[in-house]
């Protein structure tokens, strides 16, 4: 697996409530521009995080636990083991092809979703299999067997770049 971070804005601070970011938007095209567009495109999740206020680390909340998105990660990689177990693939990350239509069939529904959302951002062909194989792992973490127009949007949701008009 691999992992990149990269600062949405020269200054670090954009969108940081604790910081006002001065980058005009000159700064920020010619920041972003050193970024090729067909390396984002190769990049599965892109999501911003924004820093967390002390009182939001200290306060208790009810969203799921580390412990708890172990457990629902090691069961969808059970999942994908079970699926994949006669194939030369291991995990969603190896689907592509024939594979990637096998295992992540979709409605007319959801082709007409995924359509339009590769329309309206202008995804790439590699861009559209990354969500496909996104998606497909979002509906193993809910024990889906399917993957729906729900997993498609979550998907296309943590290719944030896409969605801004930032990848290639």
């Amino acid at each position: 697996m691999r992992s990149q971070k990269v600062k949405p804005h020269p200054c670090g601070y954009h969108g940081d409530p604790r910081h006002v970011c001065a980058c005009d938007a000159s700064q920020v095209r010619r920041y972003r521009a050193r970024i090729s567009g067909p390396l984002l495109d190769r990049i599965d999740l892109q999501v911003e995080v924004p820093a967390v206020p002390y009182k939001d680390l200290k306060a208790p909340h009810g969203q799921l636990g580390s412990s708890d998105m172990r457990c629902r990660v090691l069961a969808a990689r059970e999942i994908q083991d079970a699926r994949y177990a006669a194939l030369p693939l291991r995990t969603n990350a190896d689907l592509s092809g024939r594979h990637l239509n096998s295992f992540c069939k979709l409605t007319e529904a959801e082709h007409a979703f995924l359509e339009n959302v590769v329309k309206s951002l202008g995804l790439s062909a590699r861009a559209y299999t990354r969500v496909l194989r996104i998606a497909r792992t979002v509906a193993d973490l809910e024990g889906a067997a399917d993957v729906n127009v729900e997993h498609l949007a979550e998907a296309v949701n943590y290719r944030n770049l896409d969605r801004r008009g930032e990848a290639g």
